[in-house]
């Protein structure tokens, strides 16, 4: 990763962030941002009946979906006015289980910042037992509108 990538603190209302979200995935799955920064994003996602797969444990497509969603509001973050970031590539990593009850966290950090792209390792972690859930690599592509 390059660690030469500093992040900045973004004075971002997260209540604000979390109710735009309403009404789409990002509150079906029970994400709740809690960090945004310029090279760093933060958010949790409960392992209960709407992320869990029929054995009680967090389905592999909500801890994508968390991927690209923490990664994504982490590009929205480094874009200008005139542009939109989109999702374009998620490679995930499952390592271990979290299991109905728990909570997962997930923190983006910023792995490369160009012109037409965007690069974020997002590990997500159990908050009961700290162990990580899953990896991933979430490529971002920086369009004009």
């Amino acid at each position: 990763m390059d660690t030469q990538i500093p992040d900045i603190p973004l004075n971002v209302d997260l209540e604000n962030l979390n109710q735009t979200c309403r009404a789409g995935l990002v509150e079906r799955l029970g994400i709740h941002y809690i960090y945004v920064g310029t090279a760093r994003a933060e958010a949790t996602m409960p392992v209960d009946e709407r992320t869990c797969q029929p054995f009680g444990i967090l389905h592999g497509g909500a801890s994508m979906a968390l991927a690209e969603t923490i990664a994504g509001v982490g590009s929205l973050s480094n874009i200008a006015a005139d542009e939109h970031a989109v999702g374009q590539q998620v490679s995930v990593n499952h390592v271990s289980a979290a299991t109905k009850g728990d909570t997962v966290h997930a923190v983006a950090t910023l792995v490369h910042r160009g012109r037409s792209s965007h690069v974020w390792h997002v590990d997500i972690t159990s908050q009961s037992t700290g162990k990580l859930v899953c990896t991933a690599q979430v490529l971002y592509c920086i369009l004009k509108k």
